[in-house]
């Protein structure tokens, strides 16, 4: 190989190796897992494989059959893990997976088991060269316009600029975006419009998996991204503040915070708020978890938010982003994404039901 097919042969192969490691630690990491981790897990190692697959097919045209049988195999899942991961990722609040997908997914595994050992590749290889690669892109195209439907109003928001995407959303937008170029490099090289361009799609995953890693490392709130319920991260730890000291921390904290309104501080950390009511910051910590039932940035974002919605209800000078900013949150997107999360929905339709609904 020339230096640049190494280059492209590392990078493409990287990529692949990293999405079946990620894939496994969403898989069996330690913290409470969630639907939607455990269907990214499937999605990311189904990719992984077939990427791999195509990568060494790609570079050594004399592999096993067995491999190249469970690269096609393993392509057969891409799509309905991606339609199964937004459907369960935009169910709010996360429930069990319903019966129709497990009937689905069960159908899935049974095609490629039995199927795999009726019609091996070794016996059948014209058959699996001409015939399964039509019906894989096929059924990977159908969940993806399925997937695309479900995403529907996200698409609308982003088109219309009314409102700017949560990270969430940017976080689905970036998956399903990727998902589709792979599926085009490998269509595009199947119909024989651009035979090498299936590597494209290998190169695709490679940066689409960086940047995912990237949201791991930068600490964007990828519990909430993946609809890990607060009261599942919370439900192994036992209690260990008394009833009594609750009752009375939770009492000071209230007035402090609306007497002092210390929200409005974005620089607001949780242990300075433990130091005004003299306790340490592990205890605040133990306190929002176990007996209020959430983290501290939602503690304290729920007060910017009620502060916020007064402030549009009375001051008609200042913009949205102004008040955003007023009530103690560092950047637009933030304070839209916590507004949505505390009321269900925008500030620029709270506003307009405010004025539909007239004054008191």
């Amino acid at each position: 190989m020339s230096i640049g097919q190494q280059i492209l042969f590392l990078i493409s192969a990287l990529g692949a190796l990293n999405g079946i490691l990620l894939s496994l630690y969403l898989l069996f990491r330690k913290k409470q897992r969630s639907l939607p981790a455990i269907l990214l897990s499937i999605m990311l190692l189904a990719i992984s494989i077939r990427i791999g697959n195509t990568v060494f097919v790609y570079f050594n045209n004399d592999l096993s059959t067995l491999y190249l049988q469970v690269g096609h195999s393993a392509a057969f899942l891409v799509g309905p893990a991606v339609y199964f991961f937004f459907r369960a990722a935009l169910n709010k609040p996360v429930t069990g997976l319903p019966h129709s997908a497990k009937l689905v997914w069960g159908i899935l595994c049974a095609i490629i088991v039995i199927g795999g050992l009726a019609f091996p590749y070794t016996e059948r290889t014209p058959f699996w060269c001409t015939v399964i690669p039509y019906i894989v892109y096929a059924q990977w195209a159908f969940f993806l316009i399925a997937t695309g439907i479900l995403l529907k109003p996200v698409f609308q928001r982003l088109i219309s600029h009314e409102t700017a995407l949560s990270t969430t959303e940017k976080f689905w937008m970036m998956l399903y975006g990727g998902n589709c170029i792979i599926f085009l490099s490998y269509q595009l090289s199947l119909t024989g419009i651009f035979s090498g361009l299936c590597l494209a799609g290998a190169m695709a995953f490679s940066v689409i998996l960086f940047v995912t890693l990237f949201y791991y490392l930068y600490g964007m709130e990828m519990e909430n991204i993946l609809q890990i319920p607060e009261a599942a991260r919370t439900k192994t730890i036992k209690k260990t503040i008394a009833e009594a000291d609750a009752i009375s921390w939770v009492e000071k904290l209230e007035a402090i915070l609306a007497g002092k309104e210390l929200y409005k501080d974005p620089n607001l950390k949780i242990g300075d708020l433990a130091q005004k009511i003299n306790i340490t910051g592990h205890q605040l910590s133990q306190l929002l978890n176990e007996h209020l039932g959430k983290n501290f940035p939602t503690f304290i974002n729920e007060y910017r938010i009620n502060e916020a919605c007064k402030l549009i209800a009375t001051d008609d000078r200042r913009s949205f982003e102004a008040i955003g900013y007023e009530v103690g949150f560092n950047s637009k997107s933030t304070f839209y994404t916590s507004f949505r999360k505390v009321t269900g929905t925008t500030p620029a339709l709270f506003k307009e039901k405010l004025s539909a609904a007239g004054p008191a």
